[in-house]
């Protein structure tokens, strides 16, 4: 049933979004940088574009037709988009862009960027320099009820803090900076005991990782992820990810900027469970509890899936998408407020990226519904075509 539903997850965020060997402190075994970018299926057919061009009667047809069907539909409001997948070998399987929107086209992936800082998060947790309990009084010097928000907390929004804060959106500070008004600000509930979607969870996140290693945000993610992965140094995070502006204040929850083709093996991390082209971030243990809800009895305040009426539950940085989220998921995603939808199926042996990026006055009000409504039209038509 929930495959038929319309999720709007990404509403309220995002608006304004060194070495290749084993280091001596306990760091990942990257892969080489070429080979952490998924490839075209060899034996695809491709267009000029180096997309993989289905035969009018094959199941990827379908895929595309409806692609097609629904920017048609949607006339100037959706200029366009792409749609990626790649199966469990990390073959790119399908390709197809419609309109103005390109493969290559590097933009802010809003709240998609929050699945990415999970995955930074659980290598420092690999590396032993935070795990799930570490609370904000061990490392930030918190004190009083916020001193026993932990990490996981934080990664599941349900510290307790309020869900935003001004801080969050200037570009002219740290990170510190922020994080130390947000722990001037009153907290809405005890820790474990109230959802609340927003962006002050993953910056306190991140601040406790900047202290627990002694390096910015943007430098971890640098030498962690995007070197390992050969991923351009423009693919980091802003504080302001349309301009772009600012990187000392990087909005965790919604501040990177990339393209579908350097997305994708970001999501392959997460796909593989933290194992990938021959390197190891996080463990895959980490990745279970991803996508599983970790305080089921939680009341539910800010969360853009109840405002649609939906009875969708959060992991760590991941939405679940199944209806038993306490016991886990194998559908996971991070939609993002300007229309870029990531997803993972590792039942079906899958994981996409739909591309876009629509600005509105009212960031998410319809570019998001479009992209679930499409995003949820496509997932069994996929699944479809990747059945034997």
């Amino acid at each position: 049933m929930l495959r038929t539903l319309l999720v709007v997850l990404g509403v309220v965020l995002a608006a304004c979004g060194e070495s290749d060997a084993p280091t001596p402190d306990g760091g990942a075994s990257p892969p080489a940088p070429d080979a952490g970018v998924p490839q075209p299926d060899a034996g695809s057919p491709l267009d000029d574009a180096g997309t993989p061009e289905p035969d009018a009667g094959s199941p990827w047809a379908t895929v595309t037709a409806v692609l097609e069907a629904r920017v048609a539909e949607a006339g100037a409001s959706v200029p366009g988009l792409g749609l990626a997948v790649y199966d469990a070998q990390d073959r790119k399987v399908y390709e197809h862009t419609v309109g103005d929107f390109a493969l290559g086209r590097r933009v802010a992936v809003a709240s998609a960027s929050k699945m990415v800082s999970g995955t930074l998060l659980f290598e420092l947790i690999r590396q032993g320099r935070l795990s799930l309990d570490s609370t904000t009084g061990q490392v930030l010097g918190w004190t009083g009820n916020k001193a026993g928000i932990t990490l996981r907390h934080l990664l599941s929004f349900t510290s307790g803090l309020q869900p935003s804060h001004l801080c969050t959106f200037q570009s002219g500070i740290s990170l510190a900076d922020c994080v130390a008004s947000i722990a001037q600000t009153p907290q809405v509930a005890a820790p474990g005991a109230r959802f609340d979607y927003g962006s002050t969870h993953l910056q306190v996140a991140a601040r406790m990782a900047e202290v627990s290693t002694g390096k910015t945000w943007n430098a971890l993610f640098t030498e962690t992820l995007a070197q390992p992965l050969g991923l351009p140094s423009g693919v980091t995070y802003f504080t302001a990810p349309n301009q772009p502006l600012g990187t000392t204040n990087p909005l965790v929850a919604g501040g990177l900027r990339a393209s579908m083709n350097e997305y994708a093996p970001l999501l392959a991390l997460v796909f593989h469970r933290g194992t990938h082209a021959g390197g190891v971030i996080g463990t895959p243990e980490l990745f279970d509890a991803q996508a599983v809800e970790p305080f089921p009895d939680v009341v539910v305040g800010n969360s853009p899936a109840a405002d649609m009426g939906l009875d969708l539950r959060y992991g760590l940085t991941a939405w679940l998408e199944c209806p038993t989220p306490a016991q886990g998921c194998a559908v996971i995603s991070s939609p993002g407020a300007f229309g870029w939808t990531p997803w993972v199926d590792r039942d079906a042996g899958y994981y996409a990226v739909l591309g876009m990026h629509l600005q509105r006055d009212d960031p998410g009000a319809g570019v998001v519904s479009f992209a679930m409504r499409l995003s949820t039209e496509v997932k069994p038509l996929i699944q479809a075509a990747l059945a034997p």
